[in-house]
């Protein structure tokens, strides 16, 4: 069974010039999970490394909560600051790998552990200028363990 899907989001800066940023997002109701992102993600360009992405959660749970998955995808965005050129969007970014989960959750913030998924930028066949210095949310769903 079941109980529920509970989320967070975080943020990434898709730059040549190494910024970054990375957070957490509310949980969703009428979860009391949020995943949240420890990893900062920096640097990412056309066919770049991929960035490794780990992270915790908030169980404001009365009770503990076993997680069985945690997958993430880039927030649908489109974003052309210059109008001669392509817009940039979540598909200029791919998410990989699986995502492992340290066992149960204890009730509290920043518990437990989440790794194992990846971020990067595709070097797509066109321009991909409207990228440098984007932001870009990553949303994350932790699907909880069936009892």
């Amino acid at each position: 069974m079941v109980l529920g899907v509970f989320g967070g989001a975080a943020t990434a800066f898709a730059s040549e010039t190494g910024r970054s940023r990375s957070g957490s997002g509310s949980a969703m109701p009428p979860s009391a999970v949020t995943v949240n992102q420890r990893t900062p993600i920096a640097a990412l360009y056309p066919g770049g490394a991929p960035v490794t992405l780990d992270g915790n959660f908030d169980n404001h749970h009365q009770d503990s909560v076993a997680i069985a998955t945690v997958s993430a995808a880039v927030h649908s965005f489109s974003s052309q600051s210059d109008l001669s050129l392509p817009a940039c969007t979540q598909a200029d970014f791919a998410i990989g790998g699986f995502a492992r989960v340290g066992g149960s959750l204890p009730t509290g913030q920043g518990v437990g552990s989440w790794w194992g998924l990846t971020v990067r930028m595709i070097d797509a066949a066109r321009n991909q200028d409207n990228c440098k210095d984007q932001t870009i949310t990553i949303d994350y769903v932790a699907t909880p363990a069936s009892r």
